[in-house]
């Protein structure tokens, strides 16, 4: 029995022992889509090669290919000029310099970091050293936000451009009117549909072959969006030619779309978060806000509650504050309050 990668295209065999340090070499060379050969055979052991081998082989199953990409994206660089250093001889000094490197863009030095981490981590679990070098080092500060949300006047601008009937329209409502993130936004159609409500599983991870079920009422402004898309339609956002549309041809063409309306710190995950301001500002319930998006995790819905839902209860706040002259006779450390006529202090039962 022998065993070969697929993906996209792209096939390369991985031998016949199932886990064996040929395979794993192979298997990091094919997710690069490299063809296994003299490079993969050189790995040192013991290497930074020869952990993001392993490291390939233990993580990239686990996750989608988007996340694998993401993963391959930080690391290859580290690869490119670190490969053959031996991961024994790793010292935080380095991590440092690493981290120095790439001082221009704080988010993708602070991812690195963490990747760092994490391989550092599996090093320690295979023996090749007793510490982590990456762990106690602070990362760069950066706006904890992430990706901007879209407010209301961006929205409104957004329909301004792109009109009913259009396929960006239709984007835009579908992402925000569910809160579907792009993977799962491109699977979505009329299979979808049952009751007056849309049902769909996220697919966010592989570590829930299942993913969560979402199920949320038909918004009416979606149903009439809706009612323009093409009667045999399999997918709502299905190509001029009547194929699938891919994760990532959806960001780029959302991309362009926004870019079109005016709106460059707009994006399509930022309708995600819009959708779950909405219900922030309007609700205040973390709860709510979980059942439309999907989120499992109760910290990641809380950020909204918090972030959005506090001007709602401050504007409250404001308006239960008495108004004119007649406030003071409220206020409840009034100076009048504690003293006697004659101005000195009251004493005992008195005060």
């Amino acid at each position: 029995m022998r065993w070969r990668i697929r993906e996209k295209g792209f096939t390369a065999e991985l031998g016949t022992d199932w886990g064996s340090e040929d395979f794993r070499r192979r298997y990091a060379a094919a997710v690069n889509r490299e063809k296994p050969g003299a490079s993969a055979a050189r790995t040192i052991p013991g290497s930074f090669n020869d952990l993001a081998v392993r490291f390939y082989a233990l993580h990239l199953p686990t996750v989608s290919a988007s996340t694998a990409a993401d993963y391959r994206a930080i690391i290859e660089p580290l690869r490119l000029k670190h490969g053959d250093k031996r991961v024994a001889h790793m010292r935080a000094r380095h991590v440092l310099e690493i981290k120095a490197e790439l001082a221009q863009t704080p988010q993708k030095a602070n991812k690195t970091l963490k990747r760092l981490s994490q391989m550092m981590d599996l090093a320690v679990t295979l023996e090749w050293r007793t510490d982590n070098p990456v762990r106690g080092l602070k990362r760069f500060p950066t706006d904890p936000s992430g990706f901007h949300a879209w407010d209301e006047g961006e929205i409104a601008q957004f329909y301004e451009v792109h009109h009913m009937g259009s396929v960006a329209h239709l984007c835009m409502t579908l992402m925000l009117y569910t809160g579907a993130a792009k993977c799962d936004a491109v699977m979505l159609g009329k299979g979808n549909l049952r009751d007056g409500r849309l049902v769909y599983r996220r697919r966010k991870t592989k570590k829930n072959p299942e993913g969560f079920e979402v199920s949320i009422k038909l918004h009416p402004y979606l149903a009439e969006t809706l009612a323009h898309v093409r009667a045999g339609a399999f997918t709502f956002l299905e190509t001029e030619n009547g194929r699938g549309r891919s994760v990532k041809g959806l960001g780029t063409s959302m991309r362009k779309w926004c870019d079109k309306a005016g709106l460059p710190l707009c994006s399509s995950h930022g309708l995600r978060k819009a959708i779950c301001r909405r219900i922030a500002e309007v609700e205040g319930d973390v709860y709510k806000v979980m059942a439309v998006s999907g989120h499992k995790s109760l910290k990641d819905a809380q950020r909204y509650v918090e972030q959005f839902h506090r001007e709602t209860k401050a504007d409250a706040a404001i308006a239960s504050l008495p108004s004119g002259a007649k406030s003071e006779r409220n206020l409840t450390n009034h100076p009048a309050r504690f003293v006697k006529s004659s101005g000195k202090p009251m004493k005992g039962r008195d005060k």
